[in-house]
C-alpha cells in the first residue's frame, strides 16, 4: 500500500462527533457516523513543509484521512460532510473489515468569497483493492501540482483531459458529460413510456441533439 513520507505523519485520532454533535446535521447523516464509521485518524499532513516542495497558489495542503469502516460500504454523504467542514483538501482513505481499500477525493475549489470555504465540485474514487495494490504517485514540483497529479490519478478514465487543459476544465468537461449522459437516459426512458406518435418524435428529435451534443466533447 502507498507509504506517505515518514515526514507527512499527523496520526491523531478524530472523534467523529466533531462532524455532527455542534452542526446542523440531519438526523439520517449521524446515523450513517454512528453505523458505518469506526475510526476517523487525521493520518497525514502533505504541505511544502512535510513535502519538501514548494508551496502553491491555490493548495496550500492537503490532509490526510484515514476512515476505518464498521461494514462494507459507506455512504458519501459522510466524506462530504467532512470535505465541507474541513477548510483544506482532503484526501480519504478509506479501510474495510476485510482488509480492502480504496482512495476518495473530492476536487474542491476555495470560494471567491474570501473565506476559508470551499466548493465541492466532483467526487472521485479508485475501486477497493488489496492494500499491497494500491498505489499513488506524490512527486510534484509544489503543492497545486500534486492535488491535481492526486485527483487525476484517483480519476483515471473519468477525467480525459485533453494535453494543456487545467484540471479545472477538465472536470467541469466531465461533470458537463455526465449531466449529458444523464439527460439521454432519462429521455430514453420517457421514449419507452410514451404511447403517442408525435410526442414520441418529439423526443426523438430532443434524444438526437442530445447525443451530438454528448459526441461532440469526446
Amino acid at each position: 500500500m502507498l507509504d506517505f513520507p515518514k515526514s507527512t505523519v499527523f496520526g491523531r485520532r478524530f472523534p467523529k462527533q466533531k462532524f455532527y454533535e455542534n452542526l446542523d446535521v440531519s438526523a439520517d447523516v449521524k446515523r450513517l457516523f454512528v453505523e458505518q464509521v469506526k475510526l476517523i485518524t487525521w493520518a497525514n499532513k502533505l504541505s511544502h513543509e512535510t513535502m519538501n516542495i514548494a508551496p502553491g497558489q491555490m493548495v496550500c495542503e492537503v490532509e490526510v484521512f484515514r476512515l476505518t469502516l464498521l461494514g462494507q460500504e459507506l455512504d458519501e454523504r459522510v466524506l462530504s460532510l467532512m470535505d465541507r467542514q474541513i477548510p483544506y483538501h482532503i484526501l480519504f482513505l478509506l479501510e474495510r473489515p476485510d482488509g480492502s481499500v480504496r482512495f476518495h477525493v473530492t476536487y474542491k475549489e476555495a470560494s471567491q468569497s474570501g473565506s476559508n470555504a470551499f466548493q465541492l465540485r466532483q467526487s472521485y474514487h479508485t475501486e477497493w483493492s488489496k492494500p499491497e495494490d494500491l498505489s499513488l504517485n506524490l512527486t510534484a514540483l509544489d503543492m497545486d501540482a500534486l492535488y491535481e497529479s492526486i485527483v487525476r490519478q484517483i480519476a483515471g478514465d473519468a477525467i480525459d483531459a485533453p494535453q494543456g487543459e487545467s484540471l479545472k476544465e477538465a472536470v467541469e468537461q466531465a461533470q458537463h458529460r455526465e449531466k449529458l449522459e444523464k439527460q439521454i437516459a432519462q429521455l430514453k426512458a420517457k421514449m419507452k413510456k410514451e404511447k403517442q406518435l408525435g410526442r414520441q418524435m418529439e423526443l426523438r428529435r430532443d434524444l438526437l441533439a442530445l447525443i451530438k451534443a454528448f459526441e461532440s466533447k469526446d
